[in-house]
């Protein structure tokens, strides 16, 4: 089937005005994205209900049901399913768990590194890489100041690695997912979840050979920055060993605790005997209090991985969703600072004194003073004002502070902690949405919705939670790119595009375009975004390859792989815009490393594309 002639119309001409304006705006952040999305938006509703593209029955075929319809879309259903599956899996710890196992399994210098980037890409390919980098980021941050090296060269390859993961099965990313729906809308069978598997593993493979061995040489050597909100300053915290705890029996290496990374032991509480560092031949048993100094985000992951270090007061919280009063409270528990009022009752007494959680219902894990480092236990020292108070507790005992004389609570301190409780029960459901949609017996979107629902009624997250992990942008920025796709299919505009495409190549072979197109597409969706370009190439594709009578699905698969190829700008990836702050990157610098990464899979794709899918 070939393509006749497509005259460029009216309608066609607006069309594209409107995209492109709309395109400008996101390159350029002359409006926010909600603003500039629905702005063209409500242009095409005003221009297409004043100027309708009429159809054989005489009906508007833009009009505002069809314009709008990508809000409906299945794909945009799975991607937000997908985004709160991603949620529970952090809030239980599961991808952090992942992380750790793979840090401890490569502690031999760059080795952890190449198996961090390297788990980074086989997660990416399961789940929406935006929360996989999230939890990979301050892993990386700690392999870089283990290996002695700047935190800029492995933050940006931390991204790509992502990237390059999500290239290679249908849900390893949004983007994906919608060439997939776009197809289905066009009456074109839609990918399989491995259709482009292979192809997908070779660019990878040869993309994680680039990021490792030269993306880090390309990038600038910028010492890391300080952690916002006072995070890089310690606390003086105190760790209870329990019988089951996972500390039982851990022994010192070169006077530091490897089960206790990040952290620094500053004295162990042995019945009435207390040992100071070095710590040489010691073991820990049970009964042991620990005083440790360590960062607000290194004392949250140490309980994190074993709850059972929490003061006995709040063990049983952790094991558990009941309160100990016997409530069900809602959520996670919270973790918060706050700090002590000149004229608070607390002053000149401990905690225990104080009888802090009895009165208040959540606990203090940890206490920062100004002046100097305090070495005892927590339970033994005596409040100031000034002091700030690490704290954990439900979310209504942690509101309740703001009623409270004797403490101010810094309620942009507050954040969720991971609830590991669950963990088995978020990792089993994340398994069984990935084994359903692989399997083809449900379509992915049903499977991912369902996955979602049971992560609320099996109460791994609160709909609160759940909503929170919705991101909004995403959202509008898929209706709206729908919306763009809707008006180039319908107007023309797409065989218009694929027709000057094909007449620009005029007598290439279909290995030539299929290359061309790559290389056109990867280079645009480092100005708009992936979502955008993945919507409005599709119909393009399928365009170009009814025009040249063979198989259009080559180059729906390019449009998979090129759009992803955002490596030069942080505007096209979410992923990139992550790294930024903790890689103190500026524009340029993902031009050096990125821009020579999407001609390499440019050159593999050209190659090896038309070898696989006979085109000679």
């Amino acid at each position: 089937m070939r393509m006749g002639e497509v005259v460029f119309t009216f309608q066609m001409g607006i069309a594209f005005a409107v995209i492109l304006i709309a395109l400008v705006c996101y390159a350029l952040e002359l409006a926010s994205l909600e603003i500039a999305s629905f702005g063209a938006i409500a242009a095409f509703l005003i221009f297409f209900h004043l100027f309708p593209v009429s159809g054989l029955d005489g009906a508007n075929r833009l009009d505002a049901v069809h314009l709008l319809e990508g809000f409906a879309n299945p794909a945009l259903f799975a991607v937000v399913a997908l985004l709160v599956i991603g949620e529970g899996l952090v809030r239980t710890g599961v991808l952090d768990q992942t992380a750790q196992a793979m840090f401890r399994a490569g502690r031999q210098g760059p080795v952890s590194v190449a198996l961090a980037l390297v788990a980074v890409v086989v997660v990416s390919a399961f789940l929406n890489n935006i929360p996989v980098v999230v939890i990979f980021i301050p892993i990386v941050k700690t392999l870089a100041e283990r290996l002695g090296r700047p935190s800029s060269r492995l933050m940006m390859p931390l991204s790509f690695a992502a990237i390059l993961g999500g290239m290679t099965t249908l849900i390893g990313s949004s983007t994906n997912l919608l060439v997939s729906g776009e197809l289905a809308d066009l009456g074109i069978a839609p990918f399989a979840f491995f259709d482009f598997t292979l192809p997908g593993l070779v660019l990878a493979a040869v993309g994680m050979l680039y990021v490792m061995a030269v993306a880090p040489r390309l990038l600038p050597a910028h010492a890391a920055p300080t952690e916002s909100g006072g995070g890089g300053r310690h606390f003086i915290a105190q760790l209870t060993v329990s019988p089951r705890s996972k500390l039982v029996g851990a022994t010192p290496v070169a006077g530091r605790f490897p089960s206790l990374p990040m952290v620094t032991v500053r004295m162990i509480q042995r019945g009435d005997d207390t040992v100071l560092p070095p710590f040489e031949d010691v073991i820990i048993e049970p009964g042991d209090i620990i005083v440790v100094a360590a960062t607000r985000k290194n004392l949250s992951d140490a309980i994190t991985r074993d709850p059972l270090l929490l003061r006995p007061s709040l063990r049983d919280d952790a094991a558990g969703d009941v309160a100990a009063d016997g409530s069900r409270p809602s959520g996670s528990r919270v973790l918060a600072e706050a700090m002590v009022t000149p004229s608070s009752l607390l002053i000149g007494k401990t905690l225990d004194m104080a009888r802090f959680h009895e009165t208040h219902g959540c606990e203090v894990i940890g206490i920062r003073r100004r002046s100097r480092m305090i070495r005892a236990k927590l339970t033994d020292i005596h409040l100031e004002a000034g002091d700030v108070l690490l704290l954990v507790g439900w979310p209504s005992d942690i509101s309740a502070l703001r009623a409270s004389a004797d403490v101010v609570l810094m309620e942009w301190s507050a954040s969720d902690l991971p609830t590991p409780y669950y963990a088995r029960r978020a990792g089993l459901i994340f398994l069984v949405v990935v084994l359903i949609a692989a399997s083809g017996v449900l379509p992915i979107a049903v499977a991912a919705i369902g996955g979602a629902g049971l992560m609320v009624a099996t109460r791994v997250l609160t709909l609160e939670q759940a909503n929170h992990a919705i991101d909004r942008k995403i959202i509008v920025m898929i209706g709206t790119a729908l919306a763009f796709g809707a008006a180039l299919q319908v107007t023309g505009g797409a065989d218009f595009l694929a027709q000057s495409l094909l007449a620009a190549l005029s007598g290439e072979s279909p290995a030539v375009v299929l290359s061309a197109f790559f290389l056109l597409v990867a280079l645009i969706s480092n100005i708009i975004s992936t979502k955008a370009c993945a919507v409005l190439f599709t119909p393009i594709a399928v365009g170009i390859g009814h025009g040249m009578g063979v198989d259009p699905m080559p180059f729906a698969v390019a449009v998979v792989f090129a759009a992803n190829c955002s490596f030069a700008s942080p505007i096209g990836y979410q992923t990139n815009l992550l790294v930024m702050t903790p890689g103190q990157y500026r524009f340029v610098d993902f031009a050096r490393a990125g821009a020579p990464l999407i001609f390499v899979l440019w050159i593999v794709f050209s190659i090896f594309a038309p070898w696989y899918y006979g085109l000679g």
